[in-house]
């Protein structure tokens, strides 16, 4: 047996496949888990510390999946694609813009907290 640490095991078999990293789209994907992740942390965190729930949050909800949504159609049409150029371009646009037209409902409902 090898004493080296990066040596093969007799075990093993020789074409074993070693890391295979994530696709764009499962990581963008992760990206907006990790979004949402932050945002109930902190909704979580100011319940723990006010006592308190926050209420209006709808809109603000929706920012991270309108935003991922349309980065996912970007990644998945440059990486795989599919789907075609000019439909990932207007699923982004229309995603983006209903996003930048939520943005000021949610700081509307998030400030209604705070009177």
């Amino acid at each position: 047996m090898s004493t080296e640490p990066n040596a093969p095991r007799e075990n093993q078999e020789p074409n074993e496949k070693g890391y295979i990293p994530a696709s764009p789209v499962k990581r963008t994907m992760a990206w907006i888990g990790l979004a949402y992740a932050l945002l109930f942390l902190g909704l979580t965190t100011y319940f723990f510390f006010t006592g308190t729930m926050l209420g209006n949050l709808p809109p603000l909800l929706t920012l991270p999946g309108l935003v991922g949504m349309g980065a996912v159609s970007i990644v998945s049409w440059r990486s795989t694609g599919r789907p075609g150029k000019w439909p990932a371009i207007l699923l982004a646009v229309l995603c983006w813009g209903l996003a930048a037209a939520t943005v000021p409902l949610a700081v509307a409902g998030l400030m209604s907290n705070f009177r």
